[in-house]
């Protein structure tokens, strides 16, 4: 929300994300309504309205829809600047039809809610907030002076006061309740959208990298035999053409052409040479790999990988997922972006389940934000000794609404709690009394199918193209 909150008619908030004809529509709907609203009230019940002003009002929103069409294209997009200003056109226009028909004595001034319920969808706080306050002062200015109702026999249609206040309290009520609802859910759906986003963006960057490692293996696996080939008749060519020198240096140049193709593969192919060893690796790795671009920013992280009481000795073998890997690999970070010295890997299984505990010595989780751990954007004020030790530091709670979206995908279940209470005496650099993140499978799921005893993986599927 921080974003989209930065001041009023902020063009960069929001910009670009209603598109012009669907305001004018609403509009063209909005004159409809006003127009046949008018002449009910005239023909079916005799009302004497000035209808020359009336129709003016409703002529000013017909000129502004006229000139939006003809001289903006179909595809215009609205900002938050030009938005926010046909709102408040709308709001003004709204407001002088009320006057010349009854002010708050009309019913129809509840419409007022609907172009602030609108800016509360679509619009930054402030840009809201105030927009708000020129309906309630217009509703406001609406209950005093206005222009009565009257029929054609000179009754005047009027509310006693306490009706006329209490539809003003009403209204009142209705834009504040209403436009702050609004505005908040709409406020969550964005986070969430975006962060899911980031979610789908992360994912895929990792999917990409392994995608890249199994084809890139598979093609210095596949191509090893052909080169070889290569190399055998080159060589026999080099002994037969011994007395030609320059077709024997054209038989030696391509044994040396495919003994470079060859290195060239095996250092492309070095980080896994069958593509079965993407797929499948131990616990152990997974986690490390997890865990290595932060093994060098100054914090150390031990690992304790061990079976639990009565649990097979043999170290799981799991299914290498990008969910698994990123999500862990934010865990470990957030936990080295808040520790003093040391950060804790411990990853027991037993027959059942599999369980990774993630411990820092740092300062713990915030009590007030445990039970929001896991929601995007969740922010709160840093003190002036946590600004000076992390100044590059802006956290807002995505990094963990990523690691636990991509880890519950697979079927993981995580729980955030503390060593130790952060309001208690504070903790020593190197205690595990800092923040805990849990997190369990059940095997079966990460190991679908166990190795065996030996731990080979089998031969690889042949990669039709």
């Amino acid at each position: 929300m921080a974003a989209a909150d930065t001041g009023l008619f902020n063009r960069d908030a929001h910009a670009d994300w209603i598109r012009l004809r669907t305001l004018i529509v609403l509009r063209w709907i909005a004159i409809a309504g006003q127009i046949i609203a008018i002449a009910v009230g005239q023909l079916v019940f005799d009302l004497n309205m000035p209808l020359g002003f009336c129709y003016l009002a409703v002529g000013a929103s017909v000129i502004a829809n006229l000139i939006a069409m003809f001289v903006f294209p179909e595809n215009k997009r609205l900002g938050e600047r030009e938005l926010a200003l046909m709102i408040l056109f709308d709001i003004a226009q709204l407001s002088f039809l009320i006057f010349l028909t009854g002010g708050l004595n009309n019913p129809f001034a509840l419409l007022v809610l609907a172009p602030v319920t609108i800016s509360a969808t679509v619009l930054g706080l402030r840009s809201t907030v105030i927009l708000g306050l020129v309906a309630l002062i217009l509703t406001s200015v609406l209950a005093l002076y206005y222009v009565p109702l009257r029929t054609d026999d000179g009754f005047v249609l009027q509310m006693p006061q306490i009706f006329v206040f209490g539809f003003w309290a009403a209204i009142t009520i209705g834009v504040v309740f209403i436009s702050g609802y609004v505005h908040r859910v709409s406020a969550e759906m964005l986070a969430m959208s975006e962060a899911l986003l980031a979610t789908q963006m992360a994912l895929a960057r990792e999917q990409k990298l392994t995608d890249l490692g199994g084809v890139v293996a598979a093609a210095a696996h596949e191509l090893g035999t052909p080169l070889a080939t290569i190399k055998l008749v080159s060589a026999e060519l080099m002994d037969e053409l011994q007395d030609r020198s320059e077709q024997h240096q054209d038989a030696q140049l391509i044994r040396e052409q495919a003994d470079r193709c060859r290195e060239i593969l095996r250092s492309m192919g070095r980080a896994g040479k069958e593509d079965l060893h993407l797929q499948m690796t131990p616990l152990e790795s997974v986690l490390r790999e997890a865990a290595e671009p932060h093994s060098d920013r100054g914090i150390k992280i031990s690992y304790d990988i061990s079976p639990s009481i009565g649990a097979d000795q043999r170290q799981p073998v799991i299914s290498r997922k990008p969910e698994i890997i990123h999500g862990l690999r934010n865990l470990v970070q957030n936990a080295v972006d808040f520790a003093r010295e040391a950060v804790w890997v411990d990853a027991h299984w037993s027959n059942d389940q599999i369980v990774l505990r993630i411990t820092d010595d740092g300062p713990g989780f915030p009590l007030h934000l445990i039970g929001r751990i896991g929601d995007p954007f969740v922010r709160r004020r840093r003190s002036r000794e946590h600004r000076k030790a992390r100044p590059e530091y802006e956290g807002m709670g995505l990094g963990l609404f990523i690691a636990k979206t991509l880890l519950e995908r697979t079927s993981a279940k995580l729980a955030f709690s503390n060593g130790s209470d952060p309001y208690d005496h504070p903790t020593l650099p190197g205690e595990r009394r800092g923040a805990i993140v849990e997190v369990q499978w059940d095997r079966a799921i990460l190991e679908p199918q166990k190795s065996s005893p030996t731990g080979a993986l089998g031969a690889n599927r042949k990669i039709e193209i």
